[in-house]
């Protein structure tokens, strides 16, 4: 079974290697070409199907997994290390091996596998929104001459995302932590030719890079505690509170860089100069989500750090509502998009800070982490904590936990988000404009395009029937039914997002497909490949969009069965899921009532005075350009002055030195014999005076 866990992930690397190596046999090119160059037909075939078959497969092995898992139903549900009772009352087996261990002289890293019910519905997710986007991308990077090395860094990514669902270590986790922000950098920058779009690649990477400093000495500090680097050695480890405290918190800083919230969210709007696709997978299945499940991963952590879950309250509390008013401002629809995953990956975290309400029971010979295996740090039996636990590790009904809450608006929202994307790809080939200002009554001539991006758009907003509307609602009852001092700043501000999330949807729905028909033109650099003339996009590009709808809308048909694991408090839930549609529908209400006054005027204009500092996004990029940015320019030119008048000028003096004395010692030596003998006779009558003084 380990083996099939093992081919999941390196089914996409396989196929970058050959996108990257095996295209270019006899071709005579190089993938890293120019984009005026012609592209190579026949290359960019042999690596879509690489790509797209390698992605099937992983898809068609995780469902298999998941079906295996499934299957396996012990006597009673057993709970794992990072698992919890509630992941394994979905899919009770796992699978678990360790490919081999590397000693480092101290604590070794166990290269191993994991997959348990987490792992495997984080991967589903993964490898079905690369799947999409891989076939996806055929259509919208066609006559693309740099398509090899694109699909083949899109499989490089999905099977880093991968490593990280499925790692059973926390060194093996953070490699593909890593390669994901590579992949990043390489994607968003992939159409290099236009600055804008390699410096948003660069800040990219370097905006994450800042995160993932915390991050590692964060595993570091874990590892030291634990004496192991096993996920599950450290989950069982009696950490004492303050180093616990230490470590989440500095592992926050990586969640918080990864996926782009307060302070290090800037990268990510920026982050749409990569191709839509690109922002579709980055936004919906991987490099984003990959924070959010490595809190779930190691959710009993957390759970003993009470001010790390303070912490990131504050930060979902102020990521949430203000990227949610970012979004109500921008004429970009690609940064509406982007501003609203930030958004909504503040919501994920505001449930994971909100935790569970209940009180840990234990009825045979298992706890919440397995048999025999401590609750966690600092619990015990009988302790009312943020983390309800019943019979055999099992949440009761109603006992709502924040990272099940949170991984369920992950699938949720990676579904309709990279059903977004993908359709914001048709919207911009067909208008050759990321601008809403340059689209409008688009409906006629994109009927597929409109009806799927309208279900993802309810979806966003949070309307019923929509996956969002219960993902959302499964957040907002933890939240709703947390405690704490920051629970009322956090479920008001989760309250006002949900209005302003309606507000934004129905605006870039009303701008994009209603309303007259403004002017069309070519594509900015670095938008799109090529502009459609017909109705609709090729048919690889609709297929995929298809396929979106499908969960987008379904997958709320489960919300019976997640209520009746806990997702969803019983009790709170249908009243919180009324409020929840009413502000929704409150904030779509209010900008269709100004749309339908003047649907040519933009209804961000309800903003008033504070719409300038919401479509900058409240200057934050300003404040670190004036905070960071210049103030290590100024620190790096003063270390170049003082390279270059200190460090290089003593350099440059002791040259200068010693090129003067050798030429005082040239005058002696310049080969003229007369005057060799002149100073020897010199010489000699100054030696016998001295001796004639000495001597009288």
């Amino acid at each position: 079974m380990i083996t099939i866990v093992a081919l999941i992930i390196l089914l996409p690397f396989a196929a970058a290697v050959a996108g990257l190596l095996g295209t270019r046999a006899g071709t005579g090119r190089r993938g890293g070409g120019s984009r005026t160059e012609p592209p190579d037909a026949a290359a960019g075939r042999r690596a879509a199907w690489f790509a797209i078959t390698a992605s099937a497969a992983s898809a068609v092995l995780t469902s298999w997994l998941a079906l295996r898992l499934a299957l396996d139903l012990p006597g009673g549900v057993a709970s794992w290390p990072g698992g919890g009772g509630f992941w394994d009352s979905f899919l009770p087996g796992r699978v678990e091996g360790a490919l081999t261990l590397i000693e480092t002289g101290s604590l070794p890293i166990s290269v191993s596998l994991r997959g348990d019910g987490l792992s495997v519905l984080t991967g589903i997710l993964v490898v079905m929104v690369a799947s999409a986007v891989q076939v996806y991308s055929v259509g919208y990077m066609r006559g693309e001459p740099r398509y090899p090395s694109y699909s083949a860094f899109i499989g490089l990514f999905t099977s880093a995302m991968l490593l990280v669902v499925y790692a059973g270590d926390l060194i093996v986790l953070y490699v593909g932590w890593e390669i994901m922000g590579i992949c990043s950098y390489l994607l968003i920058g992939h159409w290099w030719e236009d600055r804008a779009n390699s410096r948003a690649a660069v800040k990219a990477f370097l905006v994450t890079r800042l995160g993932d400093v915390g991050f590692l000495f964060g595993i570091f500090t874990l590892g030291m505690a634990a004496g192991s680097f096993r996920i599950d050695d450290v989950l069982r480890a009696d950490i004492p509170t303050g180093t616990l405290i230490v470590a989440t918190l500095l592992l926050l800083m990586g969640v918080a860089g990864k996926s782009a919230q307060v302070p290090l969210q800037t990268w990510l709007p920026d982050a749409m100069a990569g191709p839509a696709p690109i922002s579709a997978l980055i936004h919906a299945a991987t490099m984003v989500a990959a924070g959010v499940f490595v809190v779930a991963r190691l959710y009993p952590l957390f759970l003993g750090a009470r001010p790390t879950l303070d912490a990131l309250a504050v930060i979902a509390a102020i990521g949430m509502l203000g990227a949610a008013l970012a979004a109500l401002a921008q004429d970009d629809l690609k940064r509406v998009l982007a501003h609203s995953t930030i958004s909504q990956l503040a919501y994920m975290a505001g449930a994971l800070a909100a935790g569970v309400r209940g009180t840990i029971g234990l009825t045979g010979s298992g706890g919440p982490n397995g048999p025999d295996v401590p609750y966690g740090p600092g619990l015990a039996k009988g302790d009312v904590v943020p983390g309800g636990i019943g019979p055999a590790g099992v949440r009761g009904l109603g006992e709502v936990g924040g990272d099940q809450a949170a991984i369920f608006h992950l699938l949720s929202h990676g579904a309709f988000k990279a059903l977004l994307f993908l359709c914001a790809g048709v919207v911009i080939h067909h208008a050759g404009s990321n601008l809403m200002s340059r689209m409008g009554g688009l409906r006629a001539a994109l009927p597929v395009t409109f009806w799927t991006m309208t279900i993802g758009f309810a979806a966003l907003a949070g309307l019923p029937p929509s996956s969002g509307f219960f993902g959302k609602n499964a957040v907002i009852s933890v939240i709703e039914g947390s405690d704490g001092v920051i629970q009322p700043f956090l479920y008001g501000s989760a309250l006002l997002t949900v209005g302003v999330t309606g507000a934004y949807a129905a605006r870039a729905w009303l701008r994009t497909f209603f309303g007259p028909a403004r002017s069309r033109g070519e594509p900015p650099p670095g938008t799109a490949v090529h502009v459609f003339g017909g109705r609709e996009a090729p048919r690889s590009m609709l297929w995929p969009i298809g396929v979106l709808t499908v969960p987008t809308l379904l997958l709320g048909v489960a919300w019976p069965w997640f209520a009746g694991r806990g997702v969803i408090d019983s009790g709170a839930g249908g009243a919180s899921a009324a409020v929840d549609l009413v502000v929704a529908l409150l904030g779509a209400g209010i900008v269709y009532a100004l749309w339908r006054g003047d649907p040519v005027r933009d209804p961000a204009r309800l903003l008033g005075p504070f719409r300038a500092p919401c479509e900058r996004a409240f200057y934050a990029d300003a404040v670190y350009a004036a905070m960071v940015a210049r103030p290590v320019l100024r620190l790096a030119r003063g270390v170049v002055r003082t390279d270059e008048r200190v460090i290089d000028g003593a350099v440059r003096w002791s040259g200068r030195a010693a090129i003067g004395l050798s030429g005082v010692v040239r005058l002696v030596q310049n080969g003229n014999a007369q005057l060799y003998v002149t100073g020897l006779v010199a010489g000699l009558l100054l030696i016998a005076v001295t001796a004639a003084v000495v001597l009288a």
